[in-house]
């Protein structure tokens, strides 16, 4: 039980250097990064989950996940009412992307917590774009044999 916690502890640490403003430079924010990842697996998975999407890089993205991801998002509701919130494939999660990049150049998520079991990991972060307030979100990635198989965001 002591070292369960000791490994937790560690990895909160980690993760609340690596998003501080310190401004830690790249070769220890890589070294920060690898530990998490030997870690906790499926925190791994959210970390580089976060780092392609605040580079807005799509592709990097899309192998995170399986070729018939559900993704559903409040946001996608709204500018898209026609899916319900909803959409499934690869494909699907390109279009999303591609349009939300396209609208919001500057979209950055800023990580406040990680918590992962074996099946799930729950990201805590918040949404920053220039001329629009943060929004606090919840997002629950869903995986499976290493790729996200469901993402659900929630907005506060």
């Amino acid at each position: 039980m002591k070292q369960i916690w000791a490994i937790t502890y560690f990895t909160l640490v980690l993760e609340c250097v690596l998003n501080s403003s310190i401004g830690l430079n790249k070769k220890y924010k890589f070294v920060l990064l690898s530990i998490i990842r030997l870690m906790h697996p499926l925190k791994s998975i959210a970390t580089q989950w976060f780092e392609a999407f605040n580079k807005h890089n799509i592709d990097m993205l899309l192998e995170l996940y399986h070729h018939n991801a559900e993704h559903y998002s409040p946001k996608l509701k709204i500018h898209h009412p026609e899916t319900n919130g909803l959409i499934i494939g690869k494909e699907a999660l390109r279009k999303w992307w591609t349009d939300a990049f396209q609208r919001l150049p500057n979209l950055h998520y800023h990580v406040i917590k990680l918590t992962a079991d074996d099946e799930q990991v729950f990201m805590e972060y918040i949404r920053q774009t220039p001329g629009e307030p943060d929004l606090r979100v919840g997002e629950v990635l869903q995986i499976k044999n290493g790729k996200i198989i469901t993402s659900r965001v929630y907005h506060s």
